[in-house]
């Protein structure tokens, strides 16, 4: 199991993930698609070459879920037992197809359970740049982690 448990973690503890994700208009159109999402800016190439952003902007849901989802396996793959929150959740720049992210995780608060003697909570930042070091995702993201078995 690659996730660490409680313990393991430390506050500034950081984690440059390995695993980096090139987005495609395949991916985008299929979460769009899937949570019924009608928004032109994620669907519409012709609206969109007159916007601001001269092309489709990735949808943000997908932005998050690789943000997050590329870090599970370095963190908590397996030692998770539940994801109680995401907060400050933001979005500084856009997300387009082809841009390639890359997630870095740093570990912001550790804390025992108070009502689960045997779980801790971690909260963690998580935090994508694209191919250009920019900036374009972070979040906070609280879990309630297993301790280490006795």
């Amino acid at each position: 199991m690659p996730g660490l448990y409680f313990e393991e973690f430390s506050v500034g503890q950081t984690f440059s993930h390995p695993i980096r994700r090139t987005v495609t208009e395949a991916d985008n159109v299929l979460i769009t698609t899937m949570t019924h999402n009608p928004a032109a800016l994620h669907l519409d190439a012709e609206t969109m070459k007159d916007s601001e952003f001269g092309q489709v902007i990735v949808n943000s849901c997908l932005t998050l879920s690789l943000m997050v989802g590329i870090s599970v396996n370095d963190t908590t793959h397996g030692t998770t037992v539940a994801n109680l929150g995401w907060d400050e959740v933001r979005f500084p720049r856009p997300v387009f197809h082809g841009d390639t992210l890359r997630i870095e995780t740093e570990v912001l608060e550790t804390r025992e359970s108070r009502s689960r003697p045997d779980n801790g909570i971690v909260t963690f930042e998580h935090r994508a740049f694209n191919q250009n070091n920019e900036l374009v995702a972070e979040c906070k993201r609280t879990a309630l982690m297993m301790k280490k078995p006795a």
